[in-house]
């Protein structure tokens, strides 16, 4: 074989490999700094959606109660959500004040909605907020505006449903116009948190 060809493949292969290791430690150098702001934007949601906690905490029960909640979920209509974590809300003392659920609805316009839910003890929603949000800019995105989300804040209900008009009762969450899917998924993971704090969770 010419020796020309077997030292270009040589060369070809160091070359490769010194690329792939190159790409590979950039990799791992960025992942950290992707977690430390994925974790920053989360707790600016935490503190946003129950501003009354002075911090947080998961606890063995509550992860254990995340991890049966496929099972409690599945005869409920809230469409295809899911319960994917659950702490404690403290306050300055450590007292339990209430609980931060977060619930996801694959039933958006565009695909998945994760939201935070504050609930107190007494079943009152503190407010929410969102961790995954990717609809559709000028309709569905406004569910990320006080318009719509503040609309959930200081309720108690065991059900909240969607409406096209003016809410006429306590538990009607009025739709964005144009954006039925995200108002339907939005209130759909909200009512799996309030079900899931109320039937789930040993209080």
């Amino acid at each position: 074989m010419n020796k020309g060809i077997i030292r270009d493949a040589f060369l070809l292969f160091v070359i490769t490999l010194i690329a792939g290791f190159c790409l590979g430690a950039v990799h791992e150098i960025t992942l950290e700094p992707i977690a430390q702001a994925q974790l920053a934007s989360a707790t600016a949601t935490y503190q946003e959606v129950y501003p009354d906690a002075a911090s947080f905490q998961t606890t063995d029960e509550l992860t254990a109660a995340v991890e049966a909640a496929p099972e409690a979920l599945a005869g409920q209509s809230f469409g295809n959500v899911s319960v994917d974590a659950a702490q404690e809300a403290l306050d300055a003392d450590g007292n339990v004040i209430g609980y931060l659920i977060n619930a996801t609805s694959n039933d958006g316009y565009n695909g998945t909605v994760q939201i935070s839910v504050g609930v107190t003890n007494e079943g009152t929603l503190t407010g929410i907020g969102f961790l995954t949000l990717a609809e559709t800019p000028g309709l569905g995105m406004k569910a990320d505006e006080p318009e719509f989300k503040g609309q959930f804040t200081g309720k108690t209900a065991d059900i909240f449903e969607v409406t096209k008009t003016a809410p006429s009762a306590d538990n009607q969450i009025q739709a964005i116009s144009g954006a039925t899917f995200t108002s339907n998924a939005v209130t759909g993971a909200a009512n799996a948190a309030v079900y899931f704090v109320q039937n789930c969770i040993t209080q």
